[in-house]
């Protein structure tokens, strides 16, 4: 029988639907349009096909020419710009923003690869480094609000017909909406516990263990008990921390380890399929008051992993719930079991 679930920390319900309950192998193989990787612009030795790199993370080589691991170049068609005029206006009961921000596209190899599963987990942890320079830099300007990463692996996940393996960063003078809601879901929380929603559910799905994928030196791996999609992956470090710009050394190593197993798993387990990552991250913190004062104890930084298999039509757009064919335990079995 069909079931709701209600995500604990921000309140949504999603319908884990049984009846429409489907094995990996259900899930077709998605044709991607064709490419000429000759005609690449984000190979090594193609340099002077893109814009100007904002930062570079290489052992020689002179800037803009070859010899980069990863590379951040400004995105050709931005959603939002540095050298914009930040304003603030309102006409009746409508606001307007200037769009002052920025959008970066982080090529996270020099060769033509697609899937950052077929990366080396130490080119990945080199990714992560380009991430966290480039949130540290942006974090300098008072107009931004926010820093998001973000991947789109997959045309139907939004990627291009260039399949090259590169994520996004997109800085806001604003705070997300998603984030705002995980933000108050986890300050309600702690106002009545005391303690971490993350933290806790952590704890909690390791001595259950039906949703745990895996677990590896201080990284877990799960599948959430309300989840949108089938066969999404949360990716949380187990040590409390607020902001993923703050991780140590060995976290980042460690964390590149798990995304390269679990992306791995999932190109294995559902035949190479389109997804989305997202890193939920804490804004910045500057003079905020409220719920911000509490962000230190109550949010924690991860990764949302969303395998593009399934179509959201009017019943979720017209409702706000999601349709899950496969339940989360499920989907955990199947990829603990996917070496």
């Amino acid at each position: 029988m069909p079931e709701l679930r209600k995500d604990p920390i921000i309140g949504r319900w999603v319908i884990i639907s049984t009846e429409r309950g489907k094995r990996p192998h259900d899930f077709k193989k998605v044709e991607e349009p064709a490419e000429n990787p000759a005609e690449c612009p984000f190979c090594a030795g193609r340099e002077d096909s893109t814009p100007p790199e904002i930062l570079a993370l290489r052992s020689q080589g002179k800037p803009n020419g070859p010899g980069w691991q990863v590379r951040v170049i400004p995105s050709i068609s931005p959603f939002l710009k540095r050298d914009a005029e930040l304003w603030r206006k309102g006409i009746g009961l409508f606001d307007l923003i200037g769009a002052r921000g920025s959008h970066d596209v982080v090529i996270e190899t020099p060769q033509h690869i697609a899937n950052m599963a077929d990366l080396d987990s130490s080119q990945i942890e080199a990714v992560f480094s380009a991430y966290i320079q480039r949130t540290k830099e942006l974090e300098k300007d008072e107009a931004i609000k926010y820093v998001l990463i973000f991947k789109n692996y997959g045309y139907k996940a939004g990627g291009s017909k260039i399949r090259h393996s590169r994520s996004q960063i997109i800085a806001t003078p604003v705070n997300l909406k998603r984030v705002k809601e995980e933000l108050e879901g986890a300050r309600r929380y702690y106002d009545y516990h005391e303690r971490c929603i993350f933290c806790d559910i952590i704890r909690q799905e390791l001595e259950d263990g039906r949703r745990v994928v895996l677990e590896e030196d201080g990284i877990v791996a799960i599948t959430p008990f309300a989840p949108r999609f089938p066969f999404e992956v949360w990716i949380l470090p187990k040590k409390h921390r607020p902001d993923f710009s703050r991780i140590d050394e060995e976290e980042k190593k460690n964390l590149a380890v798990v995304l390269k197993k679990i992306l791995t798993k999932l190109k294995s387990l559902l035949n190479d399929p389109p997804y989305n990552y997202v890193f939920h991250t804490a804004p910045f913190r500057r003079e905020h008051k409220g719920y911000w004062t509490t962000i230190e104890d109550d949010y924690h930084w991860h990764i949302e992993i969303i395998p593009r298999l399934t179509q959201v039509a009017g019943f979720e757009w017209g409702t706000g719930f999601y349709i899950c064919p496969v339940p989360s335990e499920e989907a955990a079995k199947y990829l603990r079991e996917e070496k």
